[in-house]
């Protein structure tokens, strides 16, 4: 047999010197080492995040979570004040029951309201018309009023804690003095 000469022979990478390359094999970890932790800061972020959004729309559908119900009872509100209001003074006395009865049942849609956060908007006349919050419904020059003040409230408007949910139907001056 003949001799082999050393430098013949395949490497074997078992038997490499793990510390012959030792400052790159240090930079390589320490680049992959900033590589997870910046993962690591992103996710810990996401999941703040996730958690501040959950807990948001948790709150939200506590407080909003009824509104197409409360929009959907609001016509009951208006029905209920019309019924008192077509009830003629002289004939108060003869439907005092009856009358009682749609009072009662208007208080308690209104503790019911309340309850839930939902308030009335009834803006005063000479109030200014907030676009936010009124629907100007008609505009007439009324002498003794300025531009933009509301002249007429013709139907309520309703918030549900901090959201709108239907404007006040209003009439606004559009009288311009001389």
């Amino acid at each position: 047999m003949s001799e082999q000469n050393p430098e013949d022979l395949p490497l074997d990478e078992d038997f490499m010197d793990p510390l012959a390359d030792a400052e790159s094999e240090t930079e390589r970890l320490i680049a992959e080492r900033d590589e997870f932790r910046d993962r690591f800061m992103r996710a810990l972020a996401d999941a703040e995040n996730a958690r501040k959004r959950a807990d948001k729309e948790r709150r939200d559908a506590e407080q909003y979570g009824g509104s197409r119900l409360a929009r959907d009872l609001l016509p009951v509100y208006d029905h209920l004040h019309r019924a008192i209001g077509a009830v003629p003074d002289d004939q108060r006395g003869a439907n005092a029951a009856l009358l009682e009865g749609v009072e009662l049942t208007l208080r308690e849609l209104g503790n019911v309201f309340g309850k839930h956060g939902i308030t009335v908007l009834r803006p005063e006349v000479g109030t200014r018309f907030d676009p936010q919050l009124h629907e100007a419904m008609f505009e007439a020059p009324l002498p003794n009023t300025t531009a933009g003040e509301i002249i007429q409230l013709m139907e309520p408007g309703f918030m549900i804690h901090d959201r709108l949910l239907r404007p006040a139907k209003v009439g606004v001056s559009s009288f311009k003095p001389n």
